[in-house]
């Protein structure tokens, strides 16, 4: 049987050292670019991005955001974060632009076109399309006196920055500036529209994040499903509805129907003795429990479920119970 090759551990090690430095390395250089990209956000790119925000926002049609090579990889991206928070837009390629897909542009529309160089040959048919239709073109580029620059209405000048890649080739931190600044946009129409966490859920109904923004009111149980009882029943009576009910606790209401309190298997234990069937539901509860709204986001109320260690949370709608969300139908849905 061959015996293993030993691992000579100091190399590894070595090895292992260089590989960390490099990936720290490259870290550094892109934390340098998003510092001049903020920088420059607060100095001389601060007029020309909240220009090109208003005319993103004030037109009627969609965003054409197109660029070639590793900057159309981020234009997808941008064109992808701009149609899920409330600004409708789409990627064309430049040169699939020149073959037919000019017609997908309107007047209406607003042309976003990411190139560092802004000497791309691609951009041709779509810049002099733009010119002859009277779209806005803006441009996202670190050259502002570039063919592109000239031809836009608005120019996001990029700061120079290095790129993290050794040999200065691999675009690196150029495209992460691309990406970020795509994000400023993308967030800085958000909340000039108003873009809301409902208007959200209308674009995002699957998977992990379309959970979270369900509202407590699409899971909660309400109705005869919710265990209520009144403050003066005997907890021998109450003791049954608890059990059918199934949550592991009990509303107790007062005169007027607003939640006066809670009972859970914690109170049942610290009063468990003969006296117990007797006592009344009011003498057992424990007062002013915490409660969540009905339009509160489901990831709401399981921060509150997870804070206090309970299973189950009552939904209340001035001052009284609506429905109660147990955490398995939190589970259930995916918020967890």
């Amino acid at each position: 049987m061959p015996v293993p090759a030993k691992k000579n551990t100091a190399l590894s090690g070595h090895l292992d050292e260089q590989l960390i430095s490099s990936a720290r390395r490259t870290l550094d250089l892109e934390s340098k670019g998003l510092r001049a990209l903020e920088a420059a956000l607060a100095d001389g790119l601060a007029g020309s991005f909240a220009a090109a925000v208003r005319i993103i926002h004030d037109a009627p049609g969609r965003v054409i955001v197109t660029g070639i090579g590793k900057s159309g990889h981020v234009a997808q991206k941008v064109a992808a974060t701009l149609a899920s928070t409330g600004t409708p837009a789409f990627f064309v390629h430049p040169s699939e632009a020149s073959h037919g897909d000019l017609g997908m542009i309107t007047g209406n529309d607003v042309v976003l076109a990411l190139s560092w160089s802004g000497e791309t040959v691609e951009f041709s048919s779509l810049i002099t399309y733009a010119g002859r239709f009277a779209v806005p073109l803006i441009a996202v580029t670190s050259r502002s006196q570039s063919t592109l620059a000239r031809a836009s209405a608005v120019t996001l000048a990029l700061p120079r920055a290095k790129e993290a890649c050794p040999h200065g080739l691999a675009p690196t931190t150029s495209t992460l500036m691309q990406l970020a600044l795509g994000d400023c946009l993308a967030l800085a129409l958000l909340e000039y529209k108003g873009f809301s966490v409902k208007d959200f859920k209308a674009l995002h109904p699957g998977g992990q994040l379309g959970a979270r923004l369900k509202f407590v009111s699409d899971i909660m149980h309400s109705g005869d499903r919710v265990p209520l009882v009144g403050s003066d029943m005997p907890m021998g009576e109450a003791l049954v509805i608890m059990t059918e009910k199934s949550f592991g606790c009990l509303g107790v209401t007062d005169r007027n129907g607003r939640l006066a309190g809670i009972i859970t298997d914690g109170d049942l234990r610290r009063n468990m003795g003969p006296g117990l069937p007797t006592a009344l539901t009011g003498a057992i509860m424990t007062g002013d429990p915490k409660t969540v709204a009905p339009d509160a986001l489901a990831s709401a109320a399981l921060e509150v479920i997870n804070s206090l260690s309970i299973t189950a949370l009552f939904v209340v709608e001035d001052a009284r119970p609506v429905g109660i969300v147990h955490i398995h139908d939190l589970l259930h849905i995916g918020v967890a």
